[in-house]
């Protein structure tokens, strides 16, 4: 695996550091004191909030894309849930992400899949991350907005306000379980959406990109490994568009419509 670029490599020393404590934190979980089942439950469940509700649905398909409309407190709670898969900020987030769908596996694109699946799945934000510029002009819809500029800049703090309760509930194997090892697992389904669905799978629709549709991505991702049926139509809410690509997070976007919570949604037209 090689990184095509010519560009001299920077470190960034921050994100790397982050990144150490937390994958050396995720490996506490192999200490018999540190494992019970209420543990691993807990880190399941919150797998889910923040991954499948707070970063799939609500940072990508919600805020990113805005393939759907929801009333202004639940759009902050699914922003908030997405906040604590400690995924850095949902500015950077969100612009990162419209900066990868507008230069789609070419120069510009922050993990472009090009440069091999290591820098798509991590490396680059290790070394590369966006000009502050050119996420500030992405994000002109959300940037000044308060909750979005508190999630931004405390995320970290959030996750040590969870770590403390979850300390209070169940003690160090809470903490160990439902922060370390659920974010770094958080981490890697994500990231398996820019390296593994630029490489691995089936491709429906001939896009200007290495895009594919992945199914045991779709698994990990609640949906979001039907990556080329989703760079084909950016805008859709639903992902899986044939009857055997199970989108996880279609179906919760069905119950909230069901629910008068999701208006607006949009679809492709028709589907092969």
């Amino acid at each position: 695996m090689t990184i095509a670029t010519s560009k001299k490599l920077n470190p960034e020393w921050k994100v790397i550091i982050f990144m150490v404590i937390l994958h050396v934190g995720a490996l506490f979980a192999l200490l018999p004191s540190n494992f019970s089942w209420a543990a691993v439950g807990i880190a399941v469940f919150l797998h889910w909030v923040t991954g499948g509700l707070g970063i799939t649905l609500g940072f990508h398909r919600l805020v990113t894309h805005r393939s759907f409309e929801t009333p202004k407190w639940l759009e902050y709670f699914l922003v908030f849930c997405g906040t604590l898969a400690c995924e850095g900020g949902v500015i950077d987030w969100v612009g990162s992400h419209r900066m990868h769908h507008l230069y789609s596996d070419h120069e510009l694109d922050p993990h472009d899949s090009n440069k091999g699946f290591w820098w798509s799945h991590m490396g680059w934000m290790l070394f590369a991350r966006p000009p502050k510029a050119d996420i500030e002009r992405l994000t002109q819809d959300i940037g000044k907005d308060p909750v979005y500029q508190f999630c931004q800049d405390y995320f970290i703090l959030v996750q040590f306000a969870l770590g403390g309760l979850l300390f209070l509930l169940g003690g160090w194997p809470f903490v160990v379980w439902g922060v370390f090892v659920r974010i770094v697992a958080v981490f890697h389904c994500t990231w398996l959406v820019n390296s593994a669905t630029h490489k691995f799978g089936y491709r429906t629709f001939d896009c200007d990109d290495a895009s594919t549709n992945c199914w045991w991505v779709a698994v990990l991702t609640y949906g979001e490994g039907w990556h080329n049926n989703h760079h084909a139509y950016q805008y859709s809410a639903r992902h899986g568009l044939q009857w055997w690509e199970i989108d996880q997070t279609w179906m919760t976007i069905q119950l909230l419509q069901a629910l008068g919570l999701a208006k607006k949604v949009k679809l492709v037209p028709t589907t092969k």
